[in-house]
């Protein structure tokens, strides 16, 4: 008996660290924090083991991500609307109401008393009722089938149920219809499973995987990349996998590995990637030319640009070198390099709407003002670079978002001003499509 209490008592204590870390985790965004940031800081906070780490990850970004879901939950079922709450007891609620409504694993009676025991241990004693009262309404409404009342507006609709800002909904049931608004939607809520990029100058596809299967990892081929494989997310942490400290491979989402070949950059060219920070896809070009040529690597951030050289030395892609620099400014301070790089890629600043899956916190971030501040940074981004490129030369244009500003309409009005490009080849890739990966646009240009 005494054992069983013991036991008990432990998994409750284990229980309220990973509550209390992601709740922490919640509240630093709700306040402003990046989500990964915020996450990366509750670890170096806490011990936990490699499954805790996973549990505080879900609790947390599923909380964030369905942000708006929640609220509606709360405004349904609570005396006081979510947004009038304390924002302490708000994203508790968030934290408590995610275990119930949208977590099969963990028995509702654990998540409620656990939220209830958070409460009364820090600095909501007096809301513990508030708390208990709320999640067990919710839990009541989940037992009999209950759902949110039915809104007569579709993109509201979809808002609700889907936890998306009301100008994203409505616009993707614009752009897409509704029956495809809803797939992008549910993909934006699906957790990404892990991919990686096998690095050939240090070891082959067929090598990695051998090397992970032995060790239990998880793992299968991604259909549309050629060096990537797919790993379950939660099954541990990728720098501690065999081949990772050897440079035999770096994580990167499948839509971005398709990136750098649509360059088909040759050995010994001059090439340009204009917004290289991490390094992904400079470190792609550099095993595409098997470290032969001249390959520039800029970004105006220095700490961003020591992340591309530690990348760069980790992988051993020796042709790459850094700038550190405003990619707007590299004519005005390099006058040599006009009409002077073979391929350039611009992976352009963009909203990021296409990562929704990835960054939970992202759609909470972004708004239609944002977005036109981001195109025009773009545009300079265009016309800048522009000059630095060859006669014969290929330009690839690319974004992790969906929004048409950004992307075909951004290209389109480039092209109307530089009339001496072609348009060769462009794609909108959509959350949801069969591949899997991030949305995101690509546009090969010309320069005749």
């Amino acid at each position: 008996m005494r054992c069983h209490a013991l036991s008990r008592k432990l998994s409750l204590v284990q229980g309220l660290e990973t509550r209390k870390a992601a709740w922490e985790v919640i509240q630093a965004v709700g306040g402003g924090a990046f989500a990964d940031v915020a996450l990366e800081r509750v670890f170096k906070l806490y011990s936990f083991e490699p499954v805790d780490k996973a549990l505080v990850t879900e609790l947390s970004y599923g909380a964030i991500r369905q942000r708006y879901f929640l609220d509606c939950w709360i405004d349904h079922i609570g005396k006081i609307p979510a947004k009038k709450q304390p924002p302490l007891l708000r994203w508790l609620l968030h934290l408590g109401l995610y275990q119930i409504l949208k977590m099969k694993r963990i028995p509702p009676a654990a998540a409620i008393n656990i939220t209830v025991e958070l409460a009364k241990n820090n600095h909501l004693t007096k809301l513990a009722p508030v708390v208990n009262g709320i999640l067990r309404s919710a839990l009541r409404c989940q037992e009999k089938g209950a759902l949110l009342p039915k809104l007569k507006n579709p993109s509201l609709e979809l808002a609700k149920n889907e936890s998306l800002p009301a100008w994203l909904a409505y616009d993707l049931i614009a752009w897409k219809g509704a029956e495809d608004a809803y797939k992008i939607a549910k993909a934006f809520n699906t957790i990404s499973p892990i991919d990686i990029r096998v690095n050939k100058l240090r070891a082959d596809l067929k090598e990695v995987k051998e090397t992970f299967d032995s060790c239990g990892i998880k793992n299968k081929f991604i259909p549309s990349c050629p060096s990537g494989l797919e790993v379950p997310a939660g099954v541990g942490e990728p720098k501690k996998w065999p081949g990772y400290a050897e440079g035999k491979w770096c994580v990167q989402d499948r839509s971005s590995q398709l990136i750098a070949p649509f360059l088909d950059p040759l050995p010994g060219e001059k090439i340009l990637d204009a917004c290289a920070a991490p390094g992904g896809k400079s470190t792609h070009i550099a095993e595409l030319i098997n470290n032969q040529g001249e390959l520039w690597a800029v970004d105006r951030s220095s700490r961003r640009s020591q992340k591309i050289l530690a990348n760069s030395q980790r992988l051993g892609t020796t042709c790459l070198r850094t700038v550190v620099a405003d990619a707007n400014e590299l004519l005005a301070k390099h006058p040599e390099w006009e009409c002077f790089f073979h391929r350039i890629l611009i992976d352009a600043p963009c909203s990021g709407l296409g990562t929704l899956s990835r960054h939970p916190d992202a759609r909470w971030r972004m708004n239609k003002d944002n977005i036109q501040e981001l195109a025009l940074v773009q545009s300079k981004l265009l016309k800048s670079l522009a000059p630095l490129l060859k006669s014969g030369g290929k330009l690839v244009y690319s974004t992790c978002t969906i929004h048409p500003d950004e992307n075909f309409n951004q290209i389109k009005r480039f092209l109307g001003i530089k009339t001496e490009f072609l348009l060769e080849f462009e794609k909108q890739i959509w959350p949801g499509d069969e591949n899997n990966g991030d949305g995101f646009y690509i546009a090969v240009l010309r320069k005749m």
